[in-house]
């Protein structure tokens, strides 16, 4: 049986592209699509920038119909600019809308955003209705398990949100106070998944890096789909990865050296396109490392890459990685 969210029909069990600030721009959403996402968001945008037309905020409602399906997503801490943030978000026509209630770094959630939010369910009942109002679009949410461990409240959060009108529910397994340490918690998530109440797709988040894992929690945790975030930095066929376990139970061969140069070469090629050639090409030194984990001795070329400026240069410097890489094992076979 399909996912759907509105009409958008994700097939059985699709894997979705987290929103990642500084990372998730089209250039890394190009590479992520052709590895096999089946869904991906936009970096979280505020409601703020966007009413009073900042142009980095702006910037970030570029979408592109190769995206798509995609969502647009919005955090913020006051109801009436969400929902201005909303209407100017819907004319750059995602395919959704989503609501971080999730963020938990300091200067979104201290100035009372993103995960914020979840000590205040009532307010963020009442933001999430004047998003759902403002837009013809499905409004999806993500968020935590609570603010701390002892207010774990998603199950409230799932079952009033989806009374107001969202049409889907992402949980990423930890606290606000965890922010990203520790082990993801699937348990609670799949309370919610069992709460008779609650007929949304729930969509489970937090440290999935595997074909196995995925598959495992897939079992354990019955929720309707998996969103990846920092396993694909660097790495975008982990969701063909997936797919391929799931369809055969086998693990499909890792990159080639060839296919790594080629999608960092295409993402650079991406980023110089979206965001012209000066920005482009700093915005790309966060990921050369990632591209080429596990290559041995690799560091002198990351410090090359991460200094170059000009294009041609970093493509004849990923041409000699090629060369100089060339006669080793596959890299699937690395480890």
């Amino acid at each position: 049986m399909s996912v759907k969210i509105g009409n958008i029909d994700l097939g059985a069990f699709p894997l979705l592209l987290a929103p990642m600030e500084d990372v998730s721009d089209p250039p890394f959403r190009y590479v992520c699509k052709q590895g096999g996402a089946d869904m991906m968001y936009t970096e979280f945008i505020s409601s703020e920038g966007l009413i009073r037309d900042a142009a980095k905020s702006r910037k970030k409602l570029d979408i592109f119909e190769y995206e798509r399906p995609i969502g647009i997503q919005i955090f913020g801490s006051d109801i009436e600019s969400m929902r201005e943030a909303t209407e100017i978000a819907t004319l750059a026509g995602p395919d959704l809308m989503d609501i971080n209630y999730g963020c938990p770094v300091k200067n979104v959630a201290c100035r009372g955003a993103g995960a914020s939010l979840l000590q205040d369910i009532d307010k963020m009942v009442k933001m999430t209705e004047a998003v759902v109002k403002a837009t013809h679009l499905p409004v999806t949410v993500k968020t935590r398990l609570g603010w701390d461990d002892n207010t774990k409240n998603v199950e409230e959060v799932a079952e009033r949100l989806q009374d107001i009108g969202i049409q889907a529910l992402t949980i990423h397994g930890r606290t606000r106070a965890q922010l990203y340490k520790g082990e993801a918690d699937w348990a609670l998530i799949r309370e919610i998944k069992r709460n008779p109440r609650v007929k949304i797709p729930i969509f489970g988040n937090g440290d999935v890096d595997s074909p196995q894992k995925a598959a495992a929690w897939r079992m354990e945790y019955e929720v309707d789909g998996i969103m990846i975030g920092r396993a694909a930095i660097g790495y975008p066929w982990i969701f063909r990865e997936i797919k391929h376990f799931f369809e055969t139970g086998e693990l499909m061969a890792g990159p080639t050296l060839e296919e790594r140069i080629t999608a960092c070469s295409t993402h650079l090629d991406k980023s110089i396109e979206w965001k012209g050639p000066k920005v482009g090409v700093f915005e790309m030194r966060r990921h050369y490392a990632n591209y080429f984990k596990g290559l041995p001795d690799f560091k002198p070329y990351r410090m090359l890459l991460v200094k170059e400026e000009n294009i041609e240069t970093i493509h004849e410097l990923l041409d000699e990685v090629a060369d100089k890489y060339a006669h080793i094992l596959p890299f699937s076979e690395m480890a």
